[in-house]
């Protein structure tokens, strides 16, 4: 069964505002990712699903390397304008640069970063799969970089910041999940 991007299914999903950078046949590359995960914590490992075909799943086959950078609320229209369009038509670090948003060089790739964001991760490629209509990138982390922002959300095609906090079960909840765990563990 298909889950479409933007349909009713996949906008029930909640992700954080990726955007991927790249440097290879398409040039300085960044787009836009919903699907950006942190899998292993040591090393520390950053997957990332790139459609099939894109500019920048091209740049990363080519190159085994790529920058992950996590929005903040204000880079709402940076992310728009990476996720908006193909670096294959349209030079969108050349547009960003127009509209006021600046990148860096990494330290560890030949790829820019973006300044101002939640959390920089220069990654090299140490696994790849091809999924349906995406590719995974699995990369290791070679060089973070991290302010004290609070990250972007992407819901329902829309963009969020951190609200409420949920308060975790009161200490008498938490002592009834522990007994009903404590009553049904395992025994070998």
């Amino acid at each position: 069964m298909d889950m479409p991007w933007g349909s009713e299914t996949s906008a029930k999903f909640i992700t954080n505002v990726g955007l991927i950078t790249s440097n290879g046949p398409n040039g300085h590359n960044i787009m836009a990712a919903e699907w950006v995960h942190q899998v292993s914590f040591s090393p520390g490992i950053i997957a990332v699903c790139i459609g099939h075909g894109k500019a920048t799943n091209e740049n990363i086959r080519a190159t085994k390397e790529f920058g992950v950078s996590l929005a903040i609320a204000s880079q709402n229209a940076m992310a728009s304008v990476a996720g908006g369009s193909t670096g294959k038509q349209v030079d969108k670090i050349k547009a960003l640069n127009e509209l006021g948003f600046k990148f860096y060089d990494a330290k560890k790739i030949k790829a820019l970063m973006v300044e101002g964001a939640v959390l920089n991760a220069e990654c090299k490629v140490i696994h790849v799969a091809d999924l349906g209509d995406h590719t995974l990138f699995a990369g290791e982390v070679l060089d973070v970089k991290i302010s004290s922002e609070e990250p972007a959300i992407y819901h329902g095609n829309k963009y969020f910041e951190f609200g409420q906090m949920i308060e975790k079960p009161a200490e008498k909840e938490m002592q009834r999940i522990k007994d009903a765990v404590e009553k049904f563990r395992k025994t070998a």
